[in-house]
């Protein structure tokens, strides 16, 4: 164990969309908005924690919190003993708004557990994509944030899966960001347990078209964004938000609830048209947030100081 003592590591972990309209539960997007992590193995037991930015004052700042919880499974599952630990975390990922936060602090936990037994344990791509998914319950979020890009998840027999892909760079995107939060499990809770045939042919076609869309031709993103699957029952709980991706549509714009929400993205077909949908949402919406975005291409990085 000593010859962990004293190695630090500095880890990087994008934003992400999920679901992106149509792709409910398999579609994921890596946006350039970073939460920053660096982690210490020190000597002795237990984590000391600072957290900067987004949930400082309210997120733990010991062995309970998600980013220490990831990296001590990481550990256990690999058979290693864990050290203390000293964690200093750099927060701009929003908490509870649909950006992925918590996947980003699942896989800043993951990450900084792999460089830390860099040269002890061997840790591969489908190893931080098991880890990540048994931690967060689902591939969508922790795929793009581990990975980068555009990533097409799913699961069988042997776990969770992903496919990578580059977006078409005509592609650009605007994250609006409210003040409020919305809860992923009461919003999962909104949706029933089954579907209408034609809703579920609907979403398969859609989806289809979006992947398109996003790879070679941009001009069907109008129709790509549709959704039956998920937005609507979840409109109740997010009015606001509902209201908002209604405006942007019927002025033209691809927009699409940004995860379980509340926050909105929308999906421009250049950057002029970006900058038009910013102004729709700067006059109706003055309380909102704009974030001006590219894709993450990277993923998930992490440096090792010895």
């Amino acid at each position: 164990m000593t010859s962990l003592i004293g190695r630090k590591v500095t880890v990087k972990v994008p934003a992400t969309s999920a679901n992106l309209g149509p792709g409910f539960d398999t579609l994921g997007l890596a946006l350039s908005f970073y939460d920053e992590l660096e982690v210490e193995a020190v000597a002795g037991e237990g984590a000391f924690v600072e957290v900067h930015g987004e949930g400082q004052g309210e997120v733990p700042t010991d062995a309970s919190n998600l980013v220490v919880k990831s990296i001590a499974f990481t550990f256990e599952k690999f058979g290693q003993a864990l050290p203390g630990l000293r964690l200093k975390a750099h927060n701009i990922i929003p908490h509870g708004r649909g950006m992925g936060s918590s996947g980003a602090a699942v896989v800043s936990g993951i990450i900084a557990a792999k460089g830390l037994l860099n040269g002890i344990v061997e840790i591969t791509d489908k190893d931080l994509l098991d880890l990540a998914t048994e931690l967060e319950g689902h591939p969508d979020n922790v795929a793009p944030a581990l990975f980068g890009g555009l990533t097409i998840a799913w699961e069988d027999e042997q776990g969770p899966h992903h496919k990578k892909l580059f977006v078409h760079r005509g592609v650009s995107f605007l994250e609006l960001v409210p003040s409020f939060k919305m809860s992923t499990a009461l919003a999962r809770s909104l949706q029933p347990e089954s579907v209408p045939h034609n809703d579920a042919v609907f979403n398969v076609s859609r989806s289809a078209l979006l992947i398109a869309s996003l790879t070679q031709s941009p001009e069907f993103l109008m129709a790509a964004t549709e959704d039956k699957l998920h937005q609507d029952y979840r409109a109740a709980a997010m009015p606001e938000t509902h209201a908002l991706v209604q405006l942007m549509r019927e002025h033209g714009h691809a927009a699409v609830v940004s995860g379980a929400g509340p926050s909105v993205l929308v999906l421009a077909t250049g950057p002029a048209q970006r900058l038009e949908a910013a102004e729709i949402a700067a006059k109706h919406y003055p309380q909102w947030k704009a974030l001006l975005l590219a894709v993450d291409f990277k993923g998930a990085t992490v440096v090792v100081h010895q």
